[in-house]
């Protein structure tokens, strides 16, 4: 078993499941989306992206390539939170929470094609 696959599986994994857990409820209601499992998303899904820039393939280009797609929808969520609760002082609305959640659903489905691929990677790999 190669504990660098393990361990890059795994982070990308974590990102998918963390966004999901983010993502999930009804979207309009602010008390269904935790900042602190936005914040837990994000970081684990810059990890993912860390461990992927060693990667030389072109299934490599792609894993960086989503990667970094679900990282900038992240992080712009964050930042559309961050201005709606410290800047404007309007606390995080509904409307506010739909930006956010929507944002976060790109950034899931950036992961879910990272997920894809790693599954069909493993798959084509022959002993």
């Amino acid at each position: 078993m190669n504990l660098e696959k393990v361990v890059f599986g795994f982070f990308i994994v974590l990102a998918a499941t963390l966004n999901f857990g983010f993502f999930i409820g009804d979207i309009d209601h602010p008390e269904h989306h935790a900042v602190n499992m936005l914040f837990a998303t994000i970081v684990v899904n810059l990890i993912a992206t860390v461990l992927k820039l060693g990667d030389r393939t072109q299934i490599g280009a792609i894993h960086l390539s989503t990667s970094l797609v679900a990282d900038l929808q992240l992080i712009a969520a964050a930042v559309v939170w961050g201005i709606a609760v410290h800047v404007h002082q309007t606390g995080f609305t509904p409307q506010t929470a739909i930006s956010v959640v929507s944002l976060s659903g790109g950034a899931l489905l950036a992961n879910i094609i990272s997920v894809v691929l790693l599954i069909s990677e493993t798959i084509m790999l022959r002993r």
